[in-house]
């Protein structure tokens, strides 16, 4: 797997990444993270966290990271800074959202009881939108084919849902972390080719494989290769170290990129 930056990637204008062991690593968030999302910054590139997390810690992440906004709960809604503080929009309105979250959440609990030791996240109250299950954060790692099984069964109540390395997240609507992306995009003036030619990714696990589909520049921290088998669409680029660290290791190339002469 390659893990050094080719030249193409000198066009990079906007980085798109994921947070929980994208950003994150083992709960924690390293200093390195920071220092390589300000570095960025600093550069003149753009910022957009694309996550799963609940709208708790979006608003924490868009208040106080170096982000130009955060695309939150899988792309529901969006939080973005400007000149007079944060502004959240979203494509449909949030108490439709709510309403549709309350009748799946009385659904996925039920189907829960079935289970003696899964549980909704913790953060659950600080969503918008989403219904999550705690898969690893504050547990044991879940068997994949229990999660298997529970996204499957999710499926079945006519919902999408994906699973993190830490959580399954579970909602009804046609937001993604793919289709919010790119409307997002568009809304700052970017049209598909320059999407495709100024736009990367960095996830670590299978609900970004929409995003390495999609985009031709995409990055797996090193943890990704924990999921390799099961990846349909892989990243172009595989770093050497795992969570913030690997993120790290990934703006120190595409920086050096940039300031080639």
């Amino acid at each position: 797997m390659e893990n050094v930056l080719s030249k193409d990637w000198k066009n990079i204008e906007w980085v798109l990444t994921d947070v929980d062991d994208t950003l994150t690593w083992q709960g924690k968030l390293p200093p390195e993270t920071l220092i390589a999302l300000n570095a960025l910054k600093q550069q003149g590139i753009k910022i957009v966290a694309v996550t799963g997390a609940c709208a708790g810690w979006c608003d924490h992440i868009a208040q106080l990271w170096p982000v130009d906004a955060v695309l939150g709960e899988n792309g529901a809604f969006t939080l973005e800074k400007g000149e007079h503080g944060i502004s959240l929009t979203s494509s449909v309105p949030l108490e439709t959202m709510r309403s549709q979250q309350a009748e799946l959440k009385s659904q996925v609990e039920q189907l829960l009881s079935q289970y003696s030791d899964i549980n909704l996240t913790l953060d659950q109250a600080y969503r918008l939108c989403e219904v999550a299950i705690d898969i690893g954060q504050n547990r044991e790692p879940l068997d994949p084919r229990v999660i298997e099984q529970l996204v499957a069964q999710i499926h079945q109540l006519g919902a999408h849902a994906t699973a993190s390395s830490i959580h399954i997240n579970a909602w009804y609507g046609e937001h993604s972390k793919r289709n919010s992306a790119f409307a997002y995009l568009k809304s700052k003036g970017l049209n598909e080719q320059e999407i495709l030619d100024k736009c990367c990714y960095v996830g670590d696990s299978l609900n970004d494989q929409q995003m390495f589909e999609t985009l031709p520049m995409t990055v797996g921290v090193k943890n990704i290769e924990h999921y390799w088998h099961k990846l349909s669409h892989k990243p172009s680029l595989v770093m050497s170290q795992p969570g913030g660290f690997g993120f790290s290791e990934f703006s120190q190339q595409l920086l050096v990129l940039k300031n080639e002469n």
